[in-house]
């Protein structure tokens, strides 16, 4: 009796495991636009007037079979008394999709340190991406691909979660 019940436990836990991954795996294709190496050009204004441009590579891969995205982002410029330009930002992120939540989430990580936890969804314009700053202000990022087939992000903060000022854009072309 032992027997027959752990055998059902283990193949109810099969067909639930399996079932949740295909979900899953359906719902992370649709990000497949991203896949490749992206290049390009942006700006970022953190203070308002004070616009920083550099040049930016993104490297996006799936890994374990599709389950995740892996997206490394370098942004490089031109620094007073540098030759060569230097990264200026570096970061790596995980996109997942948790089908018991229905929901895309993107972990991030920057090069000095800083993490966030994202929760991301498609919207209108694009595929979404937001959190809270420890200060308390809303980012959110949104990411489409444009008619003529380019990578194009904004970067928008708001205070009040209503006024929404955009403080950084990137369009980037596949390379790979």
């Amino acid at each position: 009796m032992k027997t027959c019940a752990l055998l059902l436990l283990v193949l109810t836990t099969s067909t639930l495991a399996q079932h949740s991954s295909s979900a899953q795996l359906e719902e992370m294709k649709k990000l497949d636009f991203l896949v490749g190496e992206w290049r390009g050009e942006g700006w970022a204004e953190f203070i308002p007037g004070q616009r920083r441009t550099s040049s930016i590579t993104e490297n996006v891969q799936p890994k374990l079979g599709g389950m995740v995205l892996l997206i490394e982002g370098l942004g490089k410029a031109k620094v007073a008394g540098k030759e060569e330009e230097v990264a200026v930002h570096h970061a790596l992120g995980i996109v997942s999709y948790d089908a018991t939540a229905k929901q895309y989430r993107l972990k991030s990580y920057l090069a000095d340190g800083r993490s966030t936890e994202a929760e991301a969804e498609f919207v209108e314009e694009g595929f979404q991406w937001r959190f809270q700053t420890p200060q308390g202000a809303s980012i959110r990022y949104t990411v489409k691909l444009t008619e003529q087939g380019e990578w194009f992000e904004k970067g928008e903060l708001s205070q009040d979660g209503k006024s929404w000022r955009q403080f950084h854009e990137m369009t980037l072309q596949k390379v790979k």
